[in-house]
C-alpha cells in the first residue's frame, strides 16, 4: 500500500494539489481531513467517481495529533483493505506531514509506504506567510488556541521534511505574477533539495530564471566564541533582511553549551540545546576548540551582502586580551549552562 501525505497552510491549495496528484493515480482514493472548533473532525472520502465517505466525530481532546492518530489512522488502516491504487491524504491545514507520518507508520495494522510527502502551497503568498506574526491561531489557519507556531514556522518545518512542493494558484484567488515569481525563487533557496511540481498552473522555468533572484543564502563560520554583549547588540542587523536565519552559536558567557538559533521573519529565539559533543576548552593561541565547538549561521534574504554579513560576526568575536584575560561575562540572553 502506498500513501501520498499533502500539507499545506490553506484548504484551496490542499484541494488543488489533491485532485491533480488523484488524476496523476488511477484508482487512487483521496482522504481529505479537517479539524473544526470544540474538537470536530470532519473526514471525507472520494474516488474518481465522487464521494465515498463522509463522518463527523468529535475528540474529547482536540488537538493536532490526536485527531491524527485517533482519527486518520484508523480510517486509512480501514481503506487500504480495499484500495486499488494509492491513498492521496489531504492533512488539516497547519498539520505537519512529519506527524501524520509517525503516526500512521506506527499505527498502521498492514505494511504500508509513504511514497511521498508534499507540501502545497501559493508561490506568491510565501513571503507574506514567513513574515506574519501571527500565531497559526490568531491567522485563522488552526482551531487550537494554544498552537504558538507561526505560519512562516510550519511552511519552513514542512519545507525541510517534504520532497516535493506542489505549487497551486486556485482559481477563486487572483494571481499576482511578480509575487509569484518572488516566491518560486525563495522556493528554490528554502528547499533546494525538493522536486518543485506545477499543479494546474505552469511554472515557467525560463521566466523565472531569466532575471537574477533577489534571494541569496549566506553561510559563515565563527571559530571563536561570541561575545555576547555585541552579539546582542548586532543581532538585530543581521536578522533584519533576512527570511530565515538559523545555525548554532559558541557564545563565551556559556562556551560549554550549543546554542541553537532560529529566525523565521519577524522571530529570532536562541535555545541551550546542552553540552558540545566535547566539552570546548579555549586556548590561548587562537580560541579554539578541540571539538566541534563553533559558531555557524546561515541566513537567506533579500540582497544579503556576504562580506558585511561576515563583518558583524567577526566584530563580535572575542579578542586575544579578552581570550587571555579569562572574564566572566555577562548574560543578556539568559542562556543556562547545561548541567
Amino acid at each position: 500500500m502506498h500513501l501520498i501525505v499533502v500539507s499545506s497552510l490553506d484548504a484551496l491549495c490542499r484541494r488543488e494539489a489533491c485532485g491533480d496528484l488523484a488524476a496523476e493515480h488511477p484508482g487512487s482514493l483521496v482522504v481529505f481531513h479537517d479539524l473544526l472548533e470544540n474538537g470536530l473532525v470532519i473526514r471525507r472520502v472520494f474516488d474518481a467517481a465522487g464521494p465515498v465517505e463522509y463522518e463527523e466525530t468529535i475528540l474529547e481532546h482536540g488537538g493536532l495529533s490526536c485527531a491524527v492518530r485517533l482519527d486518520l489512522v484508523p480510517a486509512i488502516d480501514r481503506l487500504a483493505a480495499s484500495a486499488q491504487g494509492p491513498i492521496i491524504i489531504g492533512l488539516p491545514p497547519a498539520v505537519p506531514a512529519s506527524v501524520a507520518v509517525t503516526a500512521l507508520n506506527r499505527g498502521l495494522s498492514r505494511p504500508a509506504t509513504v511514497s511521498s510527502a508534499i507540501i502545497a502551497l501559493a508561490p506568491d503568498a510565501l513571503e507574506d506567510h514567513i513574515w506574519d506574526p501571527h500565531t497559526l491561531f490568531e491567522s485563522g489557519f488552526t482551531p487550537v488556541a494554544d498552537d504558538e507556531r507561526t505560519p512562516g514556522e510550519f511552511l519552513l518545518g514542512e519545507l525541510a521534511f517534504a520532497d516535493t512542493v506542489l505549487v497551486a494558484e486556485p482559481d477563486i484567488v487572483p494571481a499576482d505574477p511578480a509575487g509569484r515569481e518572488r516566491g518560486l525563487h525563495l522556493l528554490r533557496e528554502l528547499a533546494p533539495h525538493a522536486h518543485r511540481a506545477a499543479g494546474t498552473i505552469q511554472v515557467r522555468r525560463s521566466a523565472a530564471n531569466a532575471a537574477a533572484s533577489p534571494f541569496v543564502t549566506v553561510v559563515q563560520r565563527m571559530d571563536r566564541p561570541l561575545h555576547p554583549g555585541r552579539f546582542r547588540q548586532v543581532l538585530g542587523t543581521l536578522a533584519e533582511g533576512c527570511c530565515v536565519l538559523q545555525g548554532h552559536l559558541w557564545v563565551a558567557s556559556a562556551p560549554e553549551c550549543r546554542i541553537a538559533i532560529q529566525g523565521i521573519g519577524p522571530r529570532v529565539w536562541l535555545e541551550n540545546t546542552g553540552k558540545w559533543p566535547e566539552e570546548p576548552a579555549a586556548t590561548e593561541q587562537a580560541g579554539r576548540a578541540p571539538g566541534p565547538a563553533a559558531t555557524v549561521l546561515a541566513a537567506t534574504g533579500e540582497g544579503l551582502d556576504p562580506a558585511e554579513f561576515e563583518r558583524l560576526l567577526r566584530d563580535c568575536e572575542l579578542t586575544d586580551d579578552e581570550l587571555a584575560a579569562g572574564a566572566v561575562l555577562s548574560d543578556p540572553f539568559a542562556l543556562r549552562p547545561a548541567s
